[in-house]
């Protein structure tokens, strides 16, 4: 039987029914409990799950249904994967507009947490891309939104957590590329005002940059970490093979492998993996864009507790201050991550009430649970990040309070009234119970 659990595998969930979605025309099944669409569960909390509520299981409706190569509009279900869309559009020379992390995202899911990726100084959120969708809702039944057809209803469902109803298809405008090659640099810097200097420089030039930083280092290498930047690359460039071959976890591991030792050894040893202060390459799209891919299941190294990812924003005028804010307190609790990534993001803003990218800084890392400390550690950033005037991305958020989240999106309250009467979430539950 299917397991339906988060990518963090926390908190536990059990859904009291199941459905798969299969028709774009079907209706919705009958039942006592709420729904909510469950895509590929890549979701790091529990945004994706209905803990006693019914799920609608919504990979069957993976059809790519037009594509017109010369204008780069695509037509598709719900259930369809990024990684589905770049084998058909790439080799035609097209390229997802908007890619988050890893290309095993449906486009619900991509719509409904209205992702970011590299790009977002440039292009802005997936959602920014999506010109009209299908939206059928248990009271109204099947609904066109777009910016002119039910456009309140549009913006709500973009960043709408899967609450205003199950999304059946969505046309999206791809961006076209001359090669799917990659042209890039990796810098490795010292420090937190360098990686500043850096992305100020690079967001001229460069359409995708980020850092991943060694959140263990504190003192005067507090911060330092390694800036990758890139562009797609030109048309005479030779396309290499994809370098990074798949591997996978195969079970769920009886203890976490990730721990403060290994996290030490390999943030030492990540930081001074190239010689050379500046390295440029040709790569191909797939390790530039996707380098964790590349292991299949990694979440099981975290064992079968989990782990908590913790993505937030802090804004532009305070962002250096702030971003090291965070990292002293990280660093002082020795609960660091392997996979610690900054971004700044740019002045597009989306027209999703719940979005979560806006102007500043944005820092992710990922936390093995260990229970009350690593709760007392991410409550610990909360309030940092709430001071700033700041948020946290509920995609990746499993215990952020109702409190934080109300201030951390005003719009909650108007997006609430568009919310279907037969839907609900953990998530919502949790954040809006009063």
């Amino acid at each position: 039987m299917k397991h339906y659990m988060s990518w963090g595998r926390y908190p536990k969930a059990m859904p009291a029914a199941v459905y798969r979605i299969h028709w774009a025309d079907e209706s919705l099944p009958e039942s006592a409990q709420p729904f909510l669409p469950y895509g590929n569960g890549r979701s790091y909390g529990d945004v994706c799950l209905n803990d006693g509520g019914a799920l609608l299981d919504m990979r069957g409706l993976n059809r790519l249904l037009s594509f017109d190569r010369s204008t780069g509009i695509l037509r598709c279900e719900a259930g369809v994967l990024l990684t589905d869309i770049l084998a058909l559009v790439v080799p035609m020379g097209w390229f997802l507009p908007v890619t988050p992390g890893t290309r095993f995202v449906t486009v619900g899911g991509a719509i409904a947490n209205d992702v970011h990726g590299k790009n977002h100084h440039r292009t802005g959120t997936f959602g920014q891309h999506v010109l009209r969708l299908a939206l059928r809702r248990s009271d109204q039944g099947i609904m066109l939104c777009s910016n002119t057809e039910n456009t309140e209803l549009f913006h709500a469902t973009i960043a709408g957590l899967g609450l205003t109803g199950v999304i059946l298809w969505a046309e999206i405008q791809l961006r076209p590329i001359a090669n799917p090659a990659v042209d890039a640099e990796t810098i490795r810097f010292p420090n937190l005002n360098t990686f500043f200097k850096l992305s100020s420089e690079s967001d001229q030039n460069y359409e995708y940059t980020v850092a991943w930083i060694d959140c263990l280092a504190h003192g005067k290498s507090l911060g330092r970490g390694l800036f990758m930047r890139g562009n797609h690359a030109a048309p005479q460039e030779n396309l290499p093979a994809a370098s990074v071959k798949t591997r996978s976890i195969p079970v769920e591991m009886p203890f976490p492998l990730v721990n403060a030792w290994s996290l030490q050894v390999f943030n030492s040893l990540y930081y001074r993996k190239q010689f050379a202060k500046i390295r440029r390459t040709i790569s191909h799209y797939e390790p530039f864009f996707y380098p964790l891919d590349s292991i299949l299941h990694w979440n099981r190294l975290y064992g079968r507790r989990g782990f908590l990812q913790y993505q937030c924003v802090v804004p532009s005028e305070s962002a250096q201050e702030s971003i090291r804010t965070l990292l002293e307190a990280i660093a002082a609790a020795r609960s660091g991550s392997f996979l610690a990534v900054l971004k700044v993001f740019g002045s597009r803003t989306s027209s999703g009430l719940l979005s979560f990218p806006r102007p500043g800084a944005t820092l992710a890392l990922d936390f093995p649970n260990q229970g009350g400390r690593t709760l007392d550690l991410l409550e610990q950033l909360d309030k940092i990040v709430a001071s700033t005037g700041g948020a946290v991305y509920p995609a990746k958020d499993a215990r952020m309070s109702g409190e934080h989240f109300r201030q951390y999106f005003p719009h909650w309250a108007e997006f609430q009234s568009h919310i279907d009467p037969h839907f609900s979430s953990s998530f919502w539950r949790r954040v809006t119970r009063t």
